[in-house]
């Protein structure tokens, strides 16, 4: 099994370290040719309007997104939430759009008004593990074929349709391995 974090900006090692301490190969992806060597990929948080264009320069982009729609594992924390989401309710931008959500980008606002929670989420884990939100979207819309994971105050935080997983916080950022765990599951089937 062999994992790949997408490394052209973002935060790219703490989801390695965790891969690495589940046994996991992991490996930083910066070619499309990459794709090929990974059994799925995370897409870290990060700047999304960023890591959309650099997605084209480097010629990621066409490669990644028939991959996904021909069923490769995909997560995406924050900012790779939205690059896979098919509509930005704040932003004319649009990326891999493979995903069928609308999200808000900064929905909980700017960087002073990031915070951290505990909570029990079944789809993960028996027990509560943190989530960690910074400067981070929620999902304000999915269509019928999405599964909705979690809700934080009403909003939709977690999504999974299919081989594609995104969550709007940041688990690379815990001490918690349940949804590393979780995606490595969804890379063996």
């Amino acid at each position: 099994m062999k994992i790949a974090v997408l490394a052209l900006q973002g935060g790219v090692k703490e989801h390695i370290d965790h891969l690495k301490s589940l046994g996991c190969e992991a490996t930083e992806l910066r070619k499309a040719e990459e794709l090929d060597e990974v059994d799925g990929l995370i897409l870290p948080g990060g700047e999304s309007t960023t890591m959309g264009i650099l997605l084209k320069k480097t010629g990621i982009f066409h490669k990644l997104r028939e991959k996904i729609i021909n069923g490769f594992p995909v997560w995406g924390t924050c900012a790779g939430m939205i690059l896979l989401a098919k509509n930005i309710e704040n932003d004319e931008a649009r990326h891999l759009q493979t995903m069928d959500i609308t999200v808000m980008r900064n929905a909980y606002g700017t960087q002073i008004n990031s915070f951290s929670i505990e909570k029990k989420i079944d789809e993960f884990s028996e027990e509560p593990i943190p989530l960690v939100f910074i400067r981070a979207p929620y999902i304000v819309s999915t269509g019928s074929n999405v599964q909705i994971i979690c809700k934080v105050n009403n909003n939709i935080v977690a999504v999974r349709q299919g081989n594609m997983l995104a969550t709007s916080f940041h688990p690379e950022l815990t001490n918690n391995l349940a949804i590393h765990k979780y995606f490595i599951n969804m890379c063996n089937k």
